[in-house]
């Protein structure tokens, strides 16, 4: 019997969750034995699971999990170090040569686990079957408009947090960017035919921002890209893979620019493959601007669980995308699990002593 283990996030203000109850009654009518830890801050209630057949252990109780359960979370294990026995299924941020990734991957070579990077959870194509995509696009490009909103009254963007819904979000920000009396910004979204591109110039839209909308084709020149220093706002919406174009150089905080704003929603700073190389770190929820230049100003924003601004619809519709793919967890060595495992062998073997 496959014993899905679903775990209480540790990280502060992550409240999502990659499956739903219906997802463990269905789960369940396939012969899944699932199990929840008990959450308050999941933005589905505890007691939602239990009604649908899951049985409910204390939060954090995954360590001592039976071997044979898989672990299914979506942001970082505590960062104590030990070593880790169980099959995980996780975004690690492991495989792109970040610094943090890399302890990651020593932890599970330690204790003889493995990881099942939600990432890279592809098709046959390599094609990614499962993503909180649209919800981190729509939720970047709000903080971003936010920190654009504060640099208009003279401050940096304070501390942002979660909304019940997408109304509220869409609410508060109209009524800042009204408030400041000024036109609004011009945008550009690199990315805009994927799920995070069409997010952010979903929101654009709403608030009424014209979006400039590049992809592929407009990029695969390879850069110098002079046309986003022409807009106001910069929303990157491409992860950061090799033969990633630099779209933003570090000579971008020179004067000359209309650009004050980067959302960069990708959020892979740390990673050599970083297409943004005015700044090496993310931001958090308490802090999410970092200005890296003062005339004009230039703030770059990169939280990387935005989704979990909106938790509700965001682990809603991730959920629905990644069901069909738990419901192959009885045959774990093949398919995406298998392709998924294969990609984590590979970085295994290639990880320094």
């Amino acid at each position: 019997m496959t014993h899905l283990w679903v775990r209480a996030e540790s990280r502060p203000n992550e409240d999502r969750v990659g499956i739903t109850p219906e997802g463990v009654r269905d789960l369940a009518r396939r012969g899944f034995r699932v199990t929840v830890e008990d959450s308050p801050r999941r933005v589905i209630p505890t007691a939602d699971y239990r009604a649908a057949g899951a049985a409910i252990a204390p939060e954090g109780s995954w360590v001592d999990a039976p071997d044979d359960a898989i672990i299914l979370g979506l942001k970082e294990l505590p960062e104590d170090g030990t070593p880790l026995r169980h099959r995980h299924i996780m975004f690690g941020h492991a495989f792109k040569g970040q610094p943090d990734g890399q302890v990651l991957l020593r932890r599970f070579r330690a204790g003889g686990g493995r990881l099942y990077d939600l990432e890279y959870l592809v098709d046959e194509q390599g094609r990614r079957l499962a993503a909180f995509g649209y919800w981190a696009g729509y939720a970047g490009a709000a903080v971003a408009l936010k920190c654009w909103a504060a640099q208009a009254r003279g401050g940096l963007c304070g501390p942002v947090g979660t909304y019940p819904g997408k109304d509220a979000l869409a609410a508060e920000l109209r009524a800042e960017l009204d408030a400041t009396g000024r036109p609004r910004p011009r945008a550009i979204v690199i990315g805009a035919k994927g799920r995070v591109g069409t997010g952010a110039a979903d929101l654009c839209a709403e608030m009424g921002v014209r979006v400039t909308k590049w992809d592929m084709a407009e990029t695969a020149h390879g850069g110098p890209f002079p046309e986003i220093l022409v807009h106001e706002v910069f929303l990157n919406c491409i992860l950061a893979q090799p033969g990633c174009p630099v779209f933003v150089p570090e000579s971008a905080v020179n004067p000359g620019r209309n650009l004050t704003v980067i959302g960069d929603i990708a959020c892979d700073p740390t990673s050599a493959f970083s297409p943004i190389k005015v700044y090496d770190r993310t931001t958090s929820w308490d802090s999410p601007a970092l200005r890296v230049a003062e005339r004009p100003p230039l703030d770059v924003t990169a939280i990387d669980n935005l989704p979990s601004m909106l938790p509700r619809e965001s682990s809603r519709d991730y959920a629905g995308q990644l069901l069909p793919v738990l419901q192959q967890l009885d045959a774990i060595d093949t398919g995406p699990w298998g392709r998924a495992a294969a990609t984590y062998e590979t970085h295994l073997k290639g990880l320094s002593p």
